[in-house]
């Protein structure tokens, strides 16, 4: 019999617990997950008692590692406090916040202190920060590490905006000699320059031709020089936002030889195609970009056989400006989707078409993302984790309206989507978080319990 008392105590007919659905009931006490037992057996006792219903299941809280929250300095596109919200209306409990698109970009201690003095007061959920790899910058990696980012992100091309050059190939060796020095890890937008500037500059309204201009040989080549340095300096790597599956055979020998390098995929990639991207759809630019179907059957092999180690939303927002739908130009729009509140709906509807369970989203987007940033207590229903939790309804059906969302700017390729799967309660710490909560999520440094 469970008879340990809680401050908290759930009772879930369905819960996904150790990479499987189950009954349960989850007891908390001071913000963490003290007992697990059976529903049947339970006997113990908790200030607050909360019920499931039985087309409601209960997960872990979603860490999401690639936010582009872009506070401060381009706070019209989005800030903590919108951000935060939006997280957590989607069961996303943690974010790592991006280092780039804010202003300063995360590249020195005196902007981590700036960003985190800004996020503190606003925060919804749990909160870290990556720090930056750039050109000017490569002999602060060591001091933002000692304040606690949890690795570095760096670019291998264009970044799109000025304050976050990307790094050549010498540049690129030196920082991964000094993050591997480090322990630390050097996350990579891996498209080769070179490649890019060989390609036809997109222009214009028609997607195959934004398509053509970012091929996926240029995902291909720079992640074989991810893998080659990661080699040579015994680093810790990992791409971010995979969309080329032709890299993935690449990416498996890696491992295969012992190379400690992951890579990530994004809802986008995975539930988008480009047969259904009309002509002047800007909302629907992303670099790498969206690429066919076939492509996108490839990347969900990749998935299931683990060469795809999880999913992230890769959230980059904007105003509705910068899109230039009045053009539909692919060459001038801005680069990025905003998903973070329907990440997990849109998810679950694409992996349940295929099969997949619910087990294995709450994998891809919690645990394994979780595990890879040392946030071992969280991303898992589990004695001693973070009482972080989703009540989810996976049969619930909704049409995404971009304008409820709380996103600071409707503007979103997931705009009209029919999805099923519905958020109604998000808990953070133990405490549920309502529309109505005061900000009570956390600034977390890696190494922090």
């Amino acid at each position: 019999m469970l008879g340990v008392e809680g401050d908290l105590v759930i009772r879930a007919p369905r819960a996904i617990i150790d990479g499987r659905e189950q009954s349960a009931v989850v007891s908390v006490r001071g913000g963490r997950i003290v007992a697990i037992g059976a529903l049947d057996t339970f006997s113990g006792k908790g200030s607050q008692i909360v019920d499931l219903a039985d087309d409601e299941v209960l997960l872990p809280g979603l860490v999401d590692t690639h936010v582009h929250v872009n506070e401060p300095g381009r706070t019209e596109w989005e800030g903590f406090d919108s951000a935060t919200r939006a997280a957590a209306a989607g069961g996303v409990t943690t974010i790592i916040d991006m280092p780039l698109n804010s202003i300063p970009s995360t590249v020195t201690v005196d902007a981590l202190r700036i960003k985190r003095e800004v996020a503190a007061p606003q925060v919804r959920v749990d909160v870290g920060f990556w720090g930056g790899a750039v050109p000017d910058h490569l002999g602060d990696l060591e001091a933002l590490h000692e304040a606690g980012v949890f690795g570095f992100k760096c670019f291998l091309a264009d970044s799109g905006v000025e304050e976050f050059p990307p790094l050549d190939a010498d540049q690129f060796r030196t920082a991964m000699t000094e993050t591997a020095r480090l322990g630390a890890l050097l996350i990579v937008h891996a498209e080769d320059a070179g490649t890019l500037a060989a390609a036809t500059p997109a222009s214009g309204r028609v997607y195959g031709d934004f398509l053509a201009s970012r091929p996926p040989t240029a995902e291909d080549v720079a992640i074989a020089q991810v893998i080659d340095v990661t080699r040579e300096t015994g680093g810790r790597s990992h791409v971010v936002h995979l969309s080329s599956a032709s890299a993935l055979a690449s990416l498996r020998a890696a491992r295969a030889e012992g190379l400690d390098v992951t890579v990530e995929s994004c809802p986008h990639y995975l539930a988008l195609d480009a047969e259904h991207i009309a002509d002047g759809a800007t909302s629907f630019k992303c670099c790498p970009p969206i690429r066919d179907h076939a492509n996108q059957d490839a990347l969900w092999a990749g998935l299931a056989a683990s060469d795809i180690d999880f999913v992230v939303s890769d959230h980059s927002p904007s105003t509705a400006d910068l899109k230039q739908f009045d053009a539909g130009d692919f060459g001038l729009a801005w680069g990025g989707i905003a998903s973070l509140q329907v990440g997990l709906p849109a998810m679950w509807s694409a992996a349940r078409e295929r099969g997949h369970t619910l087990a294995d989203v709450v994998r891809w987007m919690a645990t394994a993302t979780a595990d890879r940033v040392g946030l071992h207590h969280k991303g898992r229903l589990a004695v001693g984790a973070d009482a972080d939790f989703v009540v989810f309804a996976p049969d619930e059906e909704w049409d995404v309206d971009v304008s409820a969302l709380h996103h600071r700017n409707p503007v979103s390729a997931w705009a009209d989507h029919h999805l099923t799967g519905q958020v109604r309660q998000t808990w953070l710490h133990g405490i549920r978080i309502t529309n109505d909560s005061a900000p009570g999520g956390r600034l977390l440094t890696r190494g922090q319990r």
